[in-house]
């Protein structure tokens, strides 16, 4: 007999659940492939591009409900041989690619009529279907790459991280959280009650998870994968179905996963329209309607603080997970590791174009400058280096095609027009060939100085290579300014530089203040991730799984025998008209 999903998994799951209660770093599917040889496939495997190659220009079948027609939104910036549509005339291809245009209300309503049975496959098999599906995606790690690559306009080596093994350890990690809470939920209870005359002592009750109901992944352009997997595979294992509604210029990669869930789900017995995708033309506003539908129970969105705080206003019949981007900052005081600060600093402003979650916008430093290892150095000296630094890295078009990402929206190139009119430019934008792909749109990035009292212009999200240093009065100044402006717009991360304890104290006081990801004195290692695969998946704490189910409780006593003490009065009275009550009933005879 064949085992069920649980059981063929079952080490994983543990192993997953036993890392998460000890607190390790655990990146079974990383670990398995090994990061290195990974990134060195991504640029030789073949297979991998000839499966992408054989989804451009032809339609993308799933076999939805309320399917209206097809719908291609997809470019590639870096082109797509001989399956590309032609320019667009932004130097992005059309990668044709038909989609299904399903009729929102016919994709909800066929999530609801799946939820009944995904809720009674209960929390073991869920999470065994869910690693199933993670397994699947795992050998397909290049074609997602591929995907990520030229919807997103990562570099390779980028896209393969965002959306190989690393990305499916943080939805492991999802998988194991939900997994976790689901089974911490006792399906049967027995207790005694204080006994009251003619009742028993003992009840009897039983407990059951019931899932909020249809969920909505609303996914990001930058990052699909890395941002959708935890709420996607939170919410399956929790038992709420979910609609994929990818951004319209990131749809393939998601597509990709969509097809897989329904492939496992439908071999193991169950309705393939607990994961659906769902795909229209940026007018349609399709995120806005499916967000507001009275259905949808949940939202998971990672992306602006704009359409963000629009979800929490409007999305009010749901449960809003809104992971915002934002104000990501550096404070520099003092650093006993100048040249490692600056070449840091440097490569993350470098890193994926901008779009990386560390990328730092807004860099704040003493205009009386700082003190380092190599002696004192003015504000104008650290604009200087940063700059020079930043023209070594992309002075070798290797560096250049590795760290950089091509620019794939408008909104990118009018943000680095508009920033370059504020203030001082430092290291001006300029476009960047790529030795592969002439057409490709590749931008250094923008620093421009601006002053403390600029506050209108640094304290907005900048999309792209942006960033900007401004001048303080001292470091007081700048925590303060950190304090304010990141409590007010949020940010995925911070980092502080300093050799005074008390400064590092209190950038730490603040970042808790404002549940900010901080790191401490960390110069060459600052693009890096400094959380693990999914530290950072509960944006909302425990409640980025809890809040995806409900517990309901029956109650009823032990023995349903009538007490005849109670009831011998009203039976001598009207013998032949009164029921005999159901004491096992907890609306009955219990007080509740």
């Amino acid at each position: 007999m064949r085992p069920s999903p649980y059981e063929r998994h079952r080490e994983l799951l543990q192993e997953a659940v036993r890392a998460l209660a000890a607190g390790e770093c655990r990146r079974p599917f990383t670990e398995a492939t090994g990061q290195d040889a990974a990134d060195a496939g991504m640029r030789s495997t073949r297979t991998a591009g000839k499966v992408f190659g054989s989804l451009l220009g032809r339609p993308f079948d799933l076999d939805q409900p309320g399917e209206l027609g097809r719908v291609a939104t997809e470019s590639s910036p870096y082109g797509t041989g001989t399956h590309g549509t032609g320019t667009n005339g932004t130097g992005t291809y059309g990668m044709g690619i038909g989609y299904p245009r399903c009729d929102p209300a016919a994709l909800v309503a066929a999530a609801g009529r799946a939820a009944a049975g995904w809720r009674a496959a209960g929390p073991y098999q869920r999470a065994g279907l869910a690693v199933e599906i993670l397994r699947r995606l795992n050998t397909r790690s290049h074609e997602l790459a591929l995907a990520v690559h030229h919807t997103t306009g990562q570099p390779p080596e980028a896209a393969f991280r965002a959306a190989g093994p690393r990305a499916q350890d943080r939805a492991l990690e999802a998988v194991a959280h939900a997994f976790a809470e689901s089974a911490r939920v006792p399906a049967d209870l027995s207790w005694e009650s204080p006994r009251r005359s003619g009742r028993p002592p003992e009840m009897r009750g039983t407990c059951t998870l019931v899932p909020r109901g249809v969920s909505l992944l609303i996914g990001c352009p930058d990052y699909p994968l890395w941002n959708g997997y935890p709420g996607l595979f939170a919410s399956l294992v929790t038992g709420n179905p979910v609609i994929v509604a990818p951004h319209p210029r990131s749809v393939l990669p998601l597509a990709i996963t969509v097809r897989v869930a329904r492939q496992v789900l439908a071999e193991a017995g169950h309705a393939p329209d607990i994961v659906t995708l769902a795909v229209a033309e940026p007018e349609e506003r399709l995120h806005r309607r499916l967000a507001t539908d009275p259905a949808v129970r949940i939202v998971d969105f990672t992306g602006s603080a704009r359409f963000a705080d629009w979800l929490e206003q409007h999305a009010r019949q749901a449960t809003v997970f809104a992971n915002r981007t934002g104000l990501n900052t550096v404070i520099v005081d003092s650093t006993e590791n100048y040249r490692g600060l600056v070449r840091g600093l440097a490569r993350s402003l470098c890193l994926c174009s901008g779009t990386f979650r560390t990328t730092p916008q807004n860099i704040l430093v003493p205009t009386t400058g700082i003190v380092t290892d190599e002696g004192h150095r003015s504000l104008r000296d650290f604009g200087a280096d940063i700059r020079e630094a930043v023209d070594r890295l992309l002075g070798h078009p290797a560096r250049v095609t590795r760290l950089l990402g091509a620019i794939t929206g408008d909104e990118v190139r009018a943000a680095l027009a508009q920033a370059a009119q504020y203030g001082a430019v430092l290291s001006a934008s300029r476009p960047l060939h790529h030795p592969d792909h002439p057409g490709a749109d590749l931008r250094s990035p923008l620093l421009v100085r601006l002053g403390a009292r600029d506050e209108r212009i640094y304290a907005r999200e900048w999309p792209g290579p942006v960033s900007f240093l401004v001048g303080t009065d001292s470091t007081s100044h700048s925590l303060a300014l950190f304090r304010s402006t990141v409590g007010r717009h949020g940010a995925p991360y911070a980092a502080v530089h300093s050799t005074d304890p008390l400064v590092l104290a209190v950038a730490e006081s603040a970042a808790l203040d404002a549940g900010v990801h901080l790191v401490q004195n960390l110069a060459d290692d600052f693009p890096a991730d400094p959380s693990s695969a999914g530290a950072d998946l509960p944006a909302a704490g425990a409640h980025f799984v809890t809040g995806r189910f409900r517990v309901v409780r029956s109650r009823r006593h032990a023995e349903p025998v009538a007490p005849a003490a109670v009831l011998a009065p009203v039976l001598m009275a009207k013998p032949a008209r009164v029921p005999v009550p159901d004491v096992g009933s907890a609306t009955e005879l219990l007080d509740v």
